[in-house]
């Protein structure tokens, strides 16, 4: 097991290393001056020179790429071109809203998937089970943002019930928080619950098929405690694999839900550094998007040794 992790670790830090270079790299060969953009096209080539130079784009492009690494491992995620604020603050705060965004989604779609899809594999030959099966196939059809459209039709605008946008801190007004969560955070759970659901049906319908859980029916327990004492645990570790991609997919969709909803969060403050050409911010914010992803994927690693003892021994 230390084995496997001490290797796992491994794994993360290059990969950590290799996607900042990507990332440094595709950036820095974008066309276009970052601090002509940051002056207006009016402004004069000495000022040019010296905002270039404030900003250390006059060195070569790795001491630029190390420094910024460097900063990176500090904490400091640099100084915007256009605003001149920094950029960690803004970059921690905007990323508190988007995973309260994605925790609650994905909380939504786990209460969704995970007993839709186990009824869907016990009842795969009758009606409800083969109804569920249909509705989740719409559901994997419809994109977020089109979900995020369709609740606002209905329940802000049509019924009344919940607000259409915006975004109150909880520490602020709880009530309101939570009301103005609901629609954003259902508009990529139910998406995501569906396809989830899909992979749930899969591995439930596997483990149905397996000796064990035939013996255990066979010992006289029902079909519904048999699966729930000796199946869902096997059944998990396929599905943990799906549940780490899908929250690396709700970091990415949340970008398109939060203009949506007009939520101040990660993605929001990626698109405003894209329009405004802020090549630093989108540096900045893309590479902790990635760190996310590597690091969401890494926890997966941990928790199938958590689920199968066979991974802690090392066999098979």
């Amino acid at each position: 097991m230390i084995l496997r992790l001490v290797e796992r670790t491994a794994v993360l830090l290059v990969s950590l290393g290799v996607s900042s270079v990507l990332v440094f790299g595709f950036l820095a060969v974008l066309p276009g001056d970052p601090a002509r953009v940051a002056l207006g096209v009016n402004a004069s080539d000495e000022a040019v020179a010296e905002l270039r130079r404030q900003f250390g784009l006059d060195r070569s492009l790795p001491v630029q790429y190390v420094d910024w690494l460097g900063g990176l491992l500090r904490g400091d995620l640099g100084t915007s071109y256009v605003s001149k604020a920094a950029i960690g603050p803004q970059v921690f705060d905007r990323l508190q809203v988007t995973l309260i965004l994605v925790v609650a989604a994905m909380a939504i779609a786990l209460v969704l998937a995970v007993p839709a899809g186990t009824v869907m594999a016990a009842r795969h030959r009758r009606l409800s089970g083969v109804a569920l099966s249909a509705l989740s196939q719409v559901g994997v059809a419809v994109p977020a943002f089109l979900a995020g459209i369709l609740l606002i039709m209905v329940f802000a605008v049509k019924l009344g019930w919940l607000p259409a946008n915006g975004w109150t801190p909880p520490a602020q007004d709880p009530a309101m928080f939570l009301r103005q969560l609901v629609l954003p955070a259902l508009s990529l759970g139910l998406v995501q619950g569906a396809v989830l659901t899909r992979y749930v049906r899969s591995a439930v319908l596997d483990v149905l098929r397996e000796d064990y859980l035939r013996t255990a029916r066979a010992k006289g327990l029902r079909p519904f405690p048999a699966l729930w004492r000796h199946g869902l645990r096997n059944a998990a570790v396929p599905v943990v694999t799906v549940l780490g991609l899908q929250l690396a997919t709700l970091l990415i969709g949340a970008v398109v839900v939060e203009r949506v909803f007009v939520i101040p969060g990660l993605g929001s403050l990626l698109l405003d550094g894209v329009s405004q050409r802020d090549l630093i911010l989108v540096q900045d914010v893309v590479m902790v998007l990635v760190v996310a992803v590597l690091l969401v994927n890494f926890l997966v690693d941990l928790l199938y040794v958590a689920l199968d003892p066979r991974l802690r021994t090392g066999t098979r």
